[in-house]
């Protein structure tokens, strides 16, 4: 008995947890939709700034990773096909690969590291130290002031940090379709575009864009909710990391079963 009443309580925390999540996303939209009609403009300059941060400074690391698991995607799909003389079709795994799938979710990872762990650690150092607070006092909304602004931001970068990780994949793959595999680097950037449907490019694109928003919920949601102390700081960014993994890994099971039954996998 007491084993139900305690699954039964951590699914109304699951579910209480969702349903803040949403009113938050709800709030961020509100702000960036309706308010300026209502004479509450968005603050384009903090979303830039938010954006030179989630994506510009992430492209680096993001790019190594991408170049490195096309790289890995190639060797692995070619100990496979070359049992069956089919070798030639290791641009056209690597491309399906990164666009439908790994492209998206190794950005969502990346970017949930940098940046969705930042959030919480800047909201809930912002709510310790009881800035929050002071904004409220100013008339500042946190919502409308902070967190729609990294809404924007990640609702943006993340889908173009996707068609890069996308590229920087094809072009680990190349490597070894070059090298190993007797393509040119044109007829496997040809074989590449040839195995791309635009169905497999725009359901990634789906994909990342919901996750830009998971990421950006779970960071803002957990920072607005850090306890007292610098310790709950911590827990609040670890908490963030955890949180938004699961979430994004979730979202993907369910939009992959989407696209699935609507014909587009």
């Amino acid at each position: 008995m007491e084993l139900a009443v305690q699954i039964g309580q951590s699914v109304l925390n699951s579910l209480a947890y969702l349903g803040s999540l949403a009113t938050l996303t709800a709030r961020a939209g509100y702000y960036t939709v309706i308010a300026p009609f209502q004479g509450k403009p968005v603050r384009f300059q903090r979303a830039i700034t938010q954006a030179m941060q989630v994506g510009v400074r992430c492209i680096p690391i993001l790019s190594l990773i991408t170049f490195f698991i096309g790289l890995i995607l190639a060797l692995q799909a070619a100990y496979e096909l070359k049992k069956f003389g089919a070798i030639n079709f290791v641009a056209s795994a690597v491309a399906i690969s990164m666009s439908r799938e790994l492209g998206p979710l190794i950005t969502a990872v990346v970017v949930i590291g940098r940046s969705g762990s930042s959030f919480a650690a800047e909201i809930g150092t912002m709510k310790v130290t009881e800035e929050l607070d002071a904004l409220e006092t100013m008339a500042i909304n946190p919502v409308q002031f902070l967190v729609t602004p990294k809404f924007i931001a990640m609702a943006v970068m993340l889908p173009c940090l996707t068609i890069w990780a996308n590229a920087m994949g094809v072009l680990g793959g190349s490597i070894f379709g070059v090298t190993k595999a007797g393509f040119t680097f044109t007829s496997y950037i040809n074989a590449t575009t040839d195995a791309l449907f635009l169905r497999d490019i725009v359901s990634g694109l789906i994909k990342s864009f919901m996750f830009g928003l998971t990421i950006t919920a779970v960071g803002c949601q957990e920072g607005l909710t850090t306890g007292a102390g610098a310790e709950q700081v911590g827990r609040s960014t670890t908490s963030a990391v955890v949180v938004s993994i699961f979430l994004v890994i979730l979202v993907d099971l369910v939009f992959t079963a989407i696209f699935y039954f609507l014909g587009g996998q």
